[in-house]
């Protein structure tokens, strides 16, 4: 058996070092492959990040926002994920000018009084991300195979666990077991969206055009944002692409930087699809038949079955733990790199997990209502975007950080708006759900 896992540990680190050693000479010039061939090494990075962009968190905002307002809000989904193809372009692109992340930057550049306020702001953060997308995965196992949640939320550790380990054969296998699990989450929505039979043409309209019904739904499109645009999922990134594929000169960070965005392209593009559907099967299913009050993802997976049939359930429920296990697994990773990148120190992965895991077996112990918890760790993390987002703009458009890959006077302003817009927008959120109606 340790034969076995030591050829297949010597296998995966020989795929890594063949993806970087044809990546070295794609952006050198010396390769003769199709595109499709060139592109493939570059690939990976962005779609573990884009896990972060359809965790449960989002099925409980989409359902709720699908079921109370029909099609209203899917402007803001739309909108929410061209933000996140943007922060994720930076952050990226942050990582590939300097070969540090984000939150070493932070470490280096700002007061150390401040370094540890924005370590001890992004822990919380990284703990109620941990939170929501345990339990995530915990409702998942629960809905399906009807175990008990606590035994749900001990197997979603040992799941995690096991996606973990993969880190030790190198950075393919991960990504390759990340990208599956998202294509489960794809595969599932594009079968609930045949199933929930939509009107295309109001999709299309309410897709590009805002609108508001009352201050439930602007507090509704509020958490929409809060879910997508996620703090640890923009410290992640600027992470992986540290070391993957180094990048020796100007010409050829650039010509890295291409490649990756059209990563970010295809990886958040596919995300936001299924944001999109998850609003659309809850519009279609609940709304259009006057079930206006379903509001927990434990509502929407008994409700499916009678007026969609058993498979439409059932998917659903496939899709959550998928999403589950991959975004508690990308969550755990980015705790890492935040905990790397602020104080220097490093803590094995699996103590990690378990004591990030404390919390949402505290939740599930007590009984706290489940779908409840994961709206409230959004606006936990709600907290953490300017702490995230602000840094990396002041970052990526400094020249003597970035050099040649410094942003142009109109990526710093449109990276500037939307983080002005984010942060009101998610400061709204925190006050409304703490202090409003």
């Amino acid at each position: 058996m340790s034969q076995d896992k030591s050829h297949a540990a010597r296998s995966s680190l020989a795929d890594d070092r063949g993806t970087r050693q044809a990546a070295t000479e794609i952006l050198s010039g010396s390769s003769g492959k199709g595109r499709l061939a060139r592109l493939l090494p570059f690939l990976g990075p962005a779609f573990v990040a884009s896990v972060a962009y359809m965790d449960p968190g989002n099925y409980a905002t989409n359902i709720q926002a699908g079921a109370r307002f029909g099609y209203l809000l899917l402007w803001v989904v739309v909108a929410s994920n061209i933000l996140a193809m943007l922060l994720q372009t930076l952050s990226a692109k942050l990582g590939i000018a300097t070969g540090a992340n984000l939150a070493e930057h932070c470490r280096e550049r700002y007061p150390r009084w401040l370094v540890l306020v924005m370590w001890s702001i992004m822990e919380v953060v990284a703990m109620a991300t941990d939170l929501a997308e345990f339990l995530g995965a915990a409702i998942g196992f629960n809905l399906l195979f009807g175990i008990p949640l606590w035994l749900a939320g001990l197997l979603t550790a040992v799941a995690t666990f096991i996606i973990l380990s993969l880190e030790h054969y190198g950075f393919r296998p991960i990504e390759a077991v990340i990208t599956v699990l998202v294509g489960v989450v794809a595969v599932s929505y594009i079968i609930e969206t045949v199933l929930d039979r939509p009107a295309w043409g109001l999709v299309l309209t309410h897709a590009v055009l805002p609108q508001f019904q009352g201050a439930e739904s602007v507090l509704l499109a509020c958490g929409i944002l809060g879910a997508t645009v996620m703090p640890h999922a923009i410290y992640l990134h600027s992470s992986l692409m540290q070391d993957r594929i180094v990048a020796r000169s100007a010409p050829e960070r650039r010509r890295l930087l291409r490649y990756e965005i059209v990563d970010v392209l295809l990886a958040m593009g596919l995300a936001g699809l299924i944001n999109i559907a998850m609003l659309i099967m809850a519009a279609s299913t609940f709304f259009n038949k006057g079930l206006t009050q379903v509001a927990s993802i434990e509502e929407a997976y008994r409700t499916l079955e009678p007026l969609l049939g058993s498979a439409a359930s059932w998917v659903f429920g496939i899709s959550l733990l998928a999403a589950g296990l991959s975004s508690a697994s990308v969550g755990t990773m980015a705790g890492q790199v935040i905990m790397q990148g602020f104080l220097h120190r490093h803590i094995p992965p699996w103590l990690r997990r378990l004591v990030t895991m404390l919390p949402s077996l505290i939740v599930i112990a007590i009984g706290l209502d489940p779908t409840r918890t994961l709206v409230i760790s959004q606006v936990v993390l709600s907290f953490g975007l300017p702490f995230a987002v602000i840094p990396l703009v002041q970052f990526t458009r400094r020249k003597d950080i970035m050099g040649a890959l410094v942003n142009s006077r109109l990526t710093t302003a449109a990276a500037s708006a939307a983080a002005v817009l984010i942060v009101a927008l998610n400061a709204f959120l925190v006050y409304q759900t703490l202090w409003g109606r």
